[in-house]
Parts: structure tokens; C-alpha cells; sequence
């Protein structure tokens, strides 16, 4: 059970591993892009390709789908970023259990988008677990874990790709544990959960009263998705790629301050921060530097 990206290799390293895939179960097909054109998720057009069967269902917890997946008699269900909540009855199926594949170090980042959260408050590594599943919202006993760096250079995007990847190894040692009976869940400590709550566009607003240590983090932490932002007048600017500039500044927190031709600066609620990348709404994502031959800002702009 998947939708995205994310669960693509794990879907992928199941079938490599010779499981028996009865059932690939994944969201209905929704519009996408400018175009507003339907197209299959990541998941159903992966399983296409390998030749397994796909359900759609609106819902997952409905009697007719939950009936289909008790015919099925599974061992196991495995679910990388499903986006529907599984009930107990469900979870109640398989024969050895239902396995989740979360995108960080639980009890830490229980929610929707742990990889953003983990960027966005500066953590210095985050990684992947496998957890038994049960009613609450990641809070299944813990079966393994692996850990990641986080570099100063990771996005949302390339923290991502790399956590994708050791989720679909790590699935696999799970599995290959629980059936050999080697693995122990671990009960988590609810003492030290964090949540990781889903992402609106609206969030990815910049607040340019915060440290530029802590906006390189968020401007990270939102690149691809939803995306940093701010406005220039009426006009909206997305910011991909800055880094702090440590130079102290006496403009008031997202001013346009003077600096060498070529570079942006703005003041944040500490020190400057360097734009690297950004892009308006109806142009192309730039370096700074080719942006500023075509488009100004003098300094004394101010970005709210």
C-alpha cells in the first residue's frame, strides 16, 4: 500500500526480493500540473510495469474492499505513504502483521511530512523505521531503524530520494526478520514523540523576523514542496537555494540590503541571508545572479 515517490523502491525491492505480490493497493488517479491532466500515481504506474495488479479504492475501509483484502489471506501488509488511515480491522488481516515504513526516527516526526520537519528545525540526522502498525498515528512498536546525516546542503528533495532507498533495505530485513522470528518490537516512548503535521502552499510563507540559520533550514526544509515564498509588492517570489551571510545588519527583517553585483541579500532577524536560486511566478528558477541582469533590487526593497 503506497502513493508517491517515497514508496516506489519498496514496492520495487519487494518484487526483487521474490515476495508474492497478490495486491497493490494505492490512491485513486487525480489531476496534476498546470494542465490539470489525470495521471496514474507513482505507485500503480510502477506496478503496471511489473506486471502486478492495482486497486484504487476511495476508501480502504469500506465492507466490500476490506472483504477483498481478507480473501487474500496475506501475511503481511506493507504500507509506504498510503495517505488513507488503515482502521483496526484492517490492521486486524494480515497473518503476521501490517508493517509501516516512516520516514524517521520514531517516536520523533509522527506525521505526514517527517522529512520537511526534520530539515525545517535544523536536525543533524534523521533516517527510517519500520514499525508494527496499530490505530494511532505512527505509533507502532518499533522493529528496526537506520539512521542518516543531514547535511547543510540536503533539501527536502535529496533527503527524500536517499530515505526512499533505506526504507526499501530496511523493509526488506524486516520482513526477512519477522519470518525468521529474530526481530523484538520495541514499544515507543510517547515522552519523547514529535509530530510532523501535513503541509499546506500557505506554510511555505518566509518569515524574514527569524535567524538566516533558521531560514536556510525552513528554505530547505520546503524545496521542492510546498516551496519557500515571499512577496516583492504584489509580486511572488519562490526562494530555492540561500545560505546565511554573516554580516551584521541594521535594516529592519526582510529589507533588501547592498551587496557585491550579482548577489541578494536581505535582512533576517539576526544577520543577512544570501539568496542563491529563485524563481517569479510566471518565470523560469534562476541563479541570482541571471536573475538580477533582467530584474533589479535595490537596496531598501523590502520582501514581506
Amino acid at each position: 500500500m503506497g502513493t508517491p515517490d517515497f514508496a516506489v523502491p519498496t514496492l520495487q525491492a519487494l518484487h526483487q526480493a521474490g515476495f508474492t505480490l497478490p495486491l497493490v493497493v494505492t490512491q485513486p488517479d487525480r489531476p496534476k500540473g498546470r494542465g490539470r491532466k489525470t495521471v496514474p500515481t507513482s505507485v500503480k504506474a510502477t506496478a503496471r510495469k511489473l506486471g502486478l495488479s492495482v486497486a484504487q479504492p476511495p476508501s480502504v475501509r469500506t465492507a466490500d474492499f476490506v472483504a477483498r483484502l481478507q480473501a487474500l489471506e496475506p501475511d503481511f501488509f506493507v504500507v509506504a505513504a498510503m495517505g488513507q488511515i488503515l482502521s483496526q480491522e484492517l490492521l486486524d488481516i494480515p497473518k503476521i502483521g501490517p508493517i509501516n515504513v516512516h520516514a524517521s526516527l520514531l517516536p520523533k516526526y509522527r506525521g505526514a511530512a517527517p522529512i520537511q520537519w526534520a530539515l525545517i528545525n535544523g536536525e543533524q540526522e534523521t533516517g527510517i523505521t519500520t514499525m508494527l502498525m496499530n490505530a494511532g498515528m505512527d505509533t507502532g512498536d518499533i522493529l528496526l531503524s537506520a539512521c542518516t546525516d543531514i547535511t547543510g546542503t540536503d533539501t527536502a528533495q535529496s533527503l527524500h530520494d536517499r530515505l526512499s532507498l533505506m526504507g526499501a533495505e530496511l523493509l526488506i530485513e524486516t520482513l526477512d526478520g519477522l519470518i525468521a522470528n529474530t526481530l523484538a518490537p520495541i514499544p515507543q516512548d510517547d515522552s519523547q514523540a514529535t509530530k510532523a503535521p501535513m503541509l499546506k502552499k500557505a506554510d511555505g510563507r518566509i518569515d524574514w523576523r527569524k535567524p538566516a540559520a533558521d531560514l536556510d533550514c525552513f528554505i530547505r526544509g520546503m524545496t521542492p514542496w510546498p516551496g519557500a515564498f515571499t512577496f516583492m509588492g504584489d509580486r511572488r517570489l519562490k526562494i530555492f537555494a540561500a545560505k546565511p551571510a554573516p554580516l551584521p545588519v541594521q535594516a529592519p527583517p526582510g529589507t533588501v540590503v547592498s551587496s557585491f553585483a550579482g548577489e541578494l541579500r536581505v535582512a533576517t532577524g539576526d544577520q543577512a541571508l544570501s539568496i542563491l536560486e529563485l524563481q517569479e511566478a510566471s518565470g523560469k528558477r534562476l541563479p541570482v545572479r541571471d536573475y538580477l541582469i533582467g530584474k533589479q533590487m535595490a537596496a531598501g526593497t523590502e520582501l514581506r
